[in-house]
């Protein structure tokens, strides 16, 4: 059962506030999005960090907020701060092995 978290501008900051937390900010129509939603459900159930999803379309000033220009972008928090950003689609375990480094 994935443990991925839908949030939006209203809830954000309070999602990323503890510990290591994956932002994932992506779209409905978004081809590459959609390749990569199957990998995050599967790492929420793997890593002890968060994996949160942000739609751009419904939540403009989010993306405005930390310069999402292409998606997918994830952004990594580390208790409410940002810490690294990757963009493109991305394997499962490049993923494991960057969250596990913070």
């Amino acid at each position: 059962m994935s443990k991925v978290i839908y949030t939006d501008e209203t809830s954000f900051d309070t999602v990323i506030q503890d510990g290591i937390v994956l932002v994932d900010f992506y779209a409905d129509w978004c081809g590459p999005c959609k390749m990569l939603a199957p990998i995050l459900d599967e790492l929420s159930e793997e890593v002890s960090a968060k994996i949160v999803k942000v739609n751009v379309d419904d939540n403009p000033g989010l993306s405005q907020k930390y310069g999402v220009r292409s998606i997918p972008t994830m952004i990594a928090f580390k208790n409410g701060e940002a810490v690294d950003q990757i963009i493109g689609l991305v394997q499962k375990s490049a993923l494991s092995e960057k969250l596990n480094s913070y």
